[in-house]
């Protein structure tokens, strides 16, 4: 199995230590997002295939992915990288410093271990199509010769979007056509070559375009890196997704970088408030999104696995757990 880390959450940021601690131990619990219900999830070494980070500040866990790698998972990174500046994205750091973290990932693991993500594409009156022109190609200069691929998508307005933008910025977003997003891409695309770098659209078979489809979990990128992923199962999040079935060990709601924008079922309009369990408690085996909810979760930890999740887990490790929840 390939584990996602995570596109519900930035585990690099925030979350280093605590993932550490979930590969010692060799396991984790992941909280449904509908249900509420945990499900295991196996992280012994024989069980994971490969990690794909997803991050916009990989900073924090430079050291902790030496050790990542040390124990032997292969392992890359889907890098956010923008440069949209604080009315957007109020606590993400300024784009040369993302910039210099990606090179310093490359320097480190090796030629394709960080994908570039300008994701999503947002147009506003401040940032127009010219504008993310302009934007986009100074990013991919001061990128060319450490990336391969540049993935990218517009940002699709669910109504709580909306209302996010319209808080943070006025009524200045707008939504182009098919045919002017098309156009963006092409000026994109054309960008991207020029450095060497392949442009994918993530999951946006509407837009009137001939691009490559992103495949974000990528079974030949992790193999590239060391894996040996033999017939992957595609299993996307979405239609178009092209992604080969991963679990993702993720929280919604429990990233503090203030992103007027994030996932389509959640929206971050403010800081995190408050501290999260797994920063308090990096030990726990399951990450929740408000110090309110430790016993809550805890109690959810008693519910009876399904058999597939109890093959591996045993008393005495369930048992630690509650220890480490105050229970």
């Amino acid at each position: 199995m390939v584990i996602s880390a995570s596109y519900k959450t930035d585990i690099p940021a925030f979350y280093g230590r605590w993932l550490l601690n979930r590969l010692d131990a060799g396991y984790c619990w992941v909280k449904n997002p509908v249900s509420g219900r945990p499900f295991y999830v196996s992280l012994a070494r024989q069980d994971v295939e490969g990690i794909v980070f997803w991050t916009k500040n990989p900073w924090p866990f430079m050291a902790f992915a030496q050790h990542v790698r040390d124990r032997g998972h292969p392992l890359y990174f889907q890098q956010t990288i923008t440069g949209y500046g604080e009315s957007i994205e109020r606590a993400v750091l300024p784009a040369s410093r993302s910039i210099e973290a990606a090179k310093r990932l490359v320097d480190t693991f090796g030629a394709g271990s960080v994908v570039w993500r300008y994701d999503p594409i947002v147009v506003t009156g401040a940032m127009p199509s010219d504008w993310h022109v302009e934007n986009f190609g100074q990013l991919a200069a001061a990128l060319a010769g450490y990336v391969d691929e540049v993935a990218t998508k517009f940002l699709v307005l669910h109504s709580k979007t909306r209302r996010n933008l319209t808080a943070a910025i006025g009524r200045t977003w707008k939504d182009p056509d098919p045919t002017s997003k098309a156009s963006i891409l092409r000026t994109f695309n054309n960008i991207a070559k020029s450095h060497n770098m392949k442009l994918t659209l993530c999951s946006q078979p509407d837009i009137p375009v001939e691009l490559p489809h992103a495949i974000c979990i990528d079974a030949l990128r992790l193999n590239a890196l060391g894996a040996h992923i033999v017939a992957p199962k595609t299993l996307g999040n979405r239609p178009g997704c092209l992604c080969i079935e991963a679990r993702d060990i993720g929280d919604y709601d429990t990233c503090p970088q203030a992103v007027h924008i994030a996932t389509p079922l959640r929206i971050n309009v403010l800081p995190f408030k408050g501290t999260s369990c797994t920063t308090r408690m990096p030990n726990r085996s399951f990450p929740c999104n408000a110090p309110n909810e430790s016993r809550r979760c805890a109690k959810r930890l008693s519910l009876t696995p399904r058999v597939s999740e109890r093959s591996s887990v045993d008393r005495k490790t369930r048992n630690t757990d509650h220890r480490i929840l105050g229970l």
